[in-house]
């Protein structure tokens, strides 16, 4: 029999997808804090691409000093939701969409939905593991990213987005929103410490994609 997994395991949390909605803010999943952050990374559609290609290849992680390790391949399947009909009944699923396979210039693979990895977090003298998984991927002409969900033995439950924008006046942004709190009962004791970490590393986030670092 094979042994069971981190890949095998279901997201520690409920509201899958919670870091689209647009008042996360002021309703985030009950007993759940809210997070949204944003830089703005410069202007045009060059900066855009850049900044794009260097988030899908887990770059804000690596330039956060983070290692992103045992990366398994996901299936691509993007979840589509519920179809209803003109008068709000539900008609059944929407049919499972297929991402295409997306390389970087270097050969390295974009993230995919359903892509699992463990981050190793330096956390003073020590490095934390933090298994997560891609929960969903964002491909439009001017809005890229992704969101991966916690998975068990992650320091924190929830969920957290990274998205590179480009908006109509031509500015690019880098947007993170997240929704967290801890994952059991030894984290709930170092809660203050935990949120003083996740605060720190939020700023590296911020920082990972500026032209000086992601050029």
């Amino acid at each position: 029999m094979r042994r069971t997994s981190f890949t095998d395991q279901p997201v520690t949390y409920g509201s899958v997808g919670g870091t689209q909605a647009a008042d996360l803010l002021y309703y985030p999943p009950k007993g759940y804090r809210p997070l949204e952050r944003k830089v703005r990374l410069g202007s045009g559609e060059e900066r855009f691409e850049a900044a794009s290609a260097a988030l899908m290849t887990w770059g804000v992680q690596r330039g956060s000093g983070i290692r992103v390790t045992q990366v398994e391949e996901g299936t691509g399947v993007q979840y589509e939701g519920i179809e209803f009909d003109d008068d709000g009944t539900p008609r059944g699923m929407r049919e499972h969409r297929v991402e295409e396979d997306v390389f970087a210039d270097d050969g390295t693979p974009f993230i995919r939905n359903g892509m699992t990895a463990v981050l190793k977090i330096p956390f003073g003298p020590f490095k934390v593991s933090a298994p997560c998984r891609v929960v969903y991927v964002i491909d439009e002409p001017h809005r890229r990213g992704f969101a991966y969900g916690t998975l068990k033995g992650h320091p924190e439950s929830g969920e957290e987005a990274f998205l590179v924008e480009l908006r109509d006046d031509g500015t690019v942004w880098f947007v993170v929103r997240a929704f967290s709190r801890p994952s059991n009962g030894f984290y709930r004791l170092g809660y203050p410490v935990l949120r003083a970490a996740q605060t720190s590393y939020t700023k590296r986030y911020l920082r990972s994609l500026l032209p000086a670092r992601s050029a």
